[in-house]
């Protein structure tokens, strides 16, 4: 009999592996093993300034010094790709992204296509023709409330060397705005459950042009685009603009498309429909 699939997850900005748990245990109990991965400097490896803590030192937070700085889409994709290494010793695998880990993953792909068996986005960014920068001044992203960050943003990311956003802010106005942003379906405690899972800091490095999903490498891997249709944060209209951007780049190998309802997170609070999707992506 030949091995299973290993579910490997990429996660998105300020977050970890932490925020698959629910999703893995739902797999597991379909007879999936996972695995998800800490991109460099978060989870255990992230830095919690002091001036995060209560109370609350918004200076200092201001100028701490974090871990995170200088880390690179390189330094991410190679996290990855070690990762892939080892679980493909033990059989297939399928590279599933959420977010900003999509970024990730189109960079690991373009680089060792051999290593990934089926790439999965769920809500992720997958840019084909743009960079993530551009893609934001399209009509797709207009209506997408940049304030959600910008208002908790901490620091000047060219001093600090990378993005802190203080999501500990017991601002109702910022709360609102995350919760609206990410999380709208989901209750109040779900929202701030989930909110108390991210980490301050994010690098800057979201990739170039060159960056962008080669035909050639990533081209070649079997594919599903998973949208979530009420996502605020990459909405639905910027999500099938990638899946026909990518369909037009390798027609002969288009995106298997799905679909779940719900917020930027919710399908990762309550996982037990996104778990159901994936293990029918490898059942025989």
């Amino acid at each position: 009999m030949p091995n299973p699939p290993t579910f490997v997850f990429v996660h998105g900005a300020f977050a970890n592996s932490f925020l698959f748990a629910p999703l893995q245990a739902e797999l597991a109990l379909h007879g999936h093993r996972s695995l998800a991965v800490d991109l460099p400097g978060h989870g255990f490896e992230a830095t919690f300034p002091t001036g995060y803590q209560a109370p609350q030192d918004l200076d200092a937070l201001a100028a701490e010094p974090g871990g995170i700085k200088g880390v690179t889409l390189a330094d991410n994709a190679a996290r990855v790709i070690e990762v892939l290494e080892r679980a493909k010793r033990n059989g297939p695998t399928v590279l599933v992204a959420h977010s900003r880990g999509g970024v990730t993953a189109t960079a690991v792909a373009n680089a060792r296509p051999e290593l990934i068996d089926r790439i999965v986005y769920v809500c992720a960014w997958c840019p084909v023709d743009l960079t993530v920068g551009d893609y934001y001044a399209q009509p797709e992203m207009a209506d997408v409330d940049a304030t959600a960050f910008a208002s908790a943003l901490v620091g000047d990311p060219a001093e600090l060397g990378l993005l802190r956003v203080n999501f500990r802010t017991a601002d109702p106005a910022v709360l609102a705005a995350f919760k609206g942003a990410f999380a709208a379906d989901l209750t109040d405690d779900e929202f701030q459950t989930v909110l108390n899972t991210f980490q301050p800091d994010e690098n800057l490095d979201a990739g170039t042009s060159a960056d962008r999903a080669q035909a050639a490498t990533w081209g070649r891997i079997p594919k599903t685009y998973v949208r979530v249709t009420a996502d605020a944060s990459i909405p639905l209209a910027a999500q099938d603009r990638m899946i026909r951007e990518a369909d037009a780049l390798t027609p002969g190998n288009p995106f298997e498309v799905r679909t779940l309802p719900g917020s930027h997170l919710s399908w990762l609070v309550r996982p037990k429909p996104a778990a159901e999707l994936l293990a029918g992506l490898v059942a025989h």
